[in-house]
């Protein structure tokens, strides 16, 4: 990707005289547009709020009577000369575009700076262009740090070799430092100099998860979930190990995208999204889609872009999307409930899932297949449709032995009749019987499966995923099996691997 000022370059030799430039390091920014001005021989000057007009970039002294916004923009109508081109930039001047006076200044200046040579940039996190605007200017992203920007931090931080890792432990901090801006990611470097005496990656995930509580639209998960803690799934965790440990750095379009899990409420896909990213050592991002709307207009699509934008930029990461039917359970409707914000969302989504060439892979997870558009399954945008049934006998055993060990149970007594559950209420089970403190079988009185309560969207969903998706359990094609899905009752004083 072009650097912001070769973006920037262009655009301007282009007589693009309204620029827009979205940052999260406007000072940054400002340095790298100063560069372009010095090696150009262009006219820089910078207004903000604080301290008005200045000639350079913002360190000079301020012109008088500059602090007022729209003495700012007539000021560059002075600056215009044929031989070179001059730059006004406004630091979040986001903030002055809801007045009819700017933008009406704003619109007259960009006209005339096609003549002049001279044009107006926009320094702002944020994109708020008024409709009258919008076509005057062309947006710009500025990037944040990359890997090897990253690193140069890392080694001018750390001054003793000792204090900066090399190999994989460097591999980890940099992985972790990714999505960070240059002042967040210095100060994490520091923080970690100060508490270990030497770069570690735990300081700046401590970092990190701030930085994405403060946005609102993702969240971090830090548990311990591995797939030692999950009975089964064989097929599927074998085919994620194996995309994801083979990524190709080098060739984005090799690099896995992601899975489509459906299954019953329970059988275990919100758990194995959470215990992937530890077994591959990525960061596991939760995507809820319900925090990204806005009650005003355009905040809900605006969100959804920032979101995806930060996932593509903590890469490589796992971005988890739970229970994705009921996020998309507006858009076939959402001309008449929502004018369109759900429809032009998934849109959005859709796009990022298709075209995204970051190291971002992907996990939805979904329990009701007809609420989800047919566009949503299309090859390219996963790697997998997978569905999860209930256990079979085996994986029940598996699932008794490591919940009862964790809830410090005994197995040798008689167990409930578990021919329709699925691990969660396996669970449910020993922590009633723990909790209550009575026998396994009674505690199994107080669970009534899902497979009983919604039997026929149970065996809706079974019929639809059967030659349609790939089993979670074996290779190959899911195919509905009804007596590799009971077992029979336990008798008393059974031995513990049943």
């Amino acid at each position: 990707m072009k650097t912001l000022s070769a973006q920037l370059c262009e655009f301007v030799c282009a007589a693009f005289s309204g620029l827009y430039i979205q940052t999260f390091e406007p000072d940054e920014a400002l340095r790298e547009i100063g560069e372009l001005c010095r090696e150009q021989n262009w006219q820089l000057a910078v207004w903000d709020v604080d301290r008005g007009l200045t000639l350079g970039t913002g360190t000079g002294a301020p012109a008088p009577q500059t602090r007022d916004p729209l003495a700012a923009i007539r000021s560059l109508a002075g600056m215009g000369s044929s031989m070179s081109a001059s730059l006004l930039v406004l630091r979040n001047f986001h903030r002055f575009l809801g007045s009819a006076e700017i933008i009406q200044t704003l619109e007259h200046q960009l006209a005339q700076g096609k003549v002049q040579r001279t044009f107006v940039v926009i320094l702002a996190p944020v994109i708020q262009l008024p409709v009258e605007l919008e076509r005057l200017f062309v947006v710009l992203p500025h990037e944040l740090p990359d890997r090897d920007q990253l690193l140069g931090l890392a080694t001018s931080i750390a001054l003793g070799a000792e204090e900066l890792p090399s190999g994989p432990e460097l591999e980890q901090v940099l992985d972790a430092a990714a999505g960070l801006t240059r002042y967040e990611a210095e100060g994490a470097f520091s923080l970690s100099l100060v508490r270990h005496g030497k770069l570690e990656s735990s300081a700046l995930w401590e970092l990190k998860t701030q930085s994405l509580l403060k946005s609102g639209l993702l969240s971090l998960y830090r548990g311990t979930n591995a797939f030692g803690d999950l009975g089964g799934l064989d097929s599927l965790k074998a085919f994620c190990l194996r995309s994801l440990r083979s990524r190709n750095r080098q060739r984005p379009d090799l690099r896995p995208k992601g899975m489509l899990l459906l299954g019953l409420p329970g059988s275990g896909k919100s758990a194995f999204c959470k215990a992937l990213g530890n077994e591959t050592g990525r960061p596991t991002l939760i995507l809820d889609v319900g925090a990204l709307l806005g009650s005003l207009v355009g905040q809900s699509e605006e969100r959804t872009r920032q979101a995806l934008r930060i996932a593509d930029a903590m890469a490589p990461c796992i971005l988890m999307i739970d229970e994705v039917e009921k996020a998309l359970s507006g858009v076939s409707g959402s001309g008449q409930n929502d004018s369109g914000v759900s429809a032009r969302m998934f849109g959005s989504l859709l796009s990022w899932l298709n075209d995204h060439e970051s190291d971002v892979f992907v996990v939805c997870t979904a329990n009701d297949v007809s609420k989800l558009p047919p566009e949503f399954c299309r090859a390219e945008r996963f790697d997998g449709l997978f569905f999860l049934d209930l256990p079979v006998a085996e994986q029940k055993q598996q699932i008794w032995q490591m919940y009862a060990a964790h809830f410090g149970l005994d197995l040798n007594q008689r167990l409930p009749d578990d021919a329709q559950w699925t691990g969660a209420e396996i669970r449910a089970c020993c922590r009633l019987s723990a909790l209550l403190d009575v026998p396994l079988a009674q505690a199994g009185l107080q669970v009534v499966p899902v497979a009983v309560t919604a039997a026929e969207s149970v065996e809706r969903l079974r019929t639809w995923a059967a030659g349609r998706c790939l089993s979670a359990d074996r290779v190959g094609l899911y195919t509905r099996k009804a007596d590799s899905r009971t077992r029979r009752r336990m008798q008393p004083d059974s031995s513990a691997n049943n």
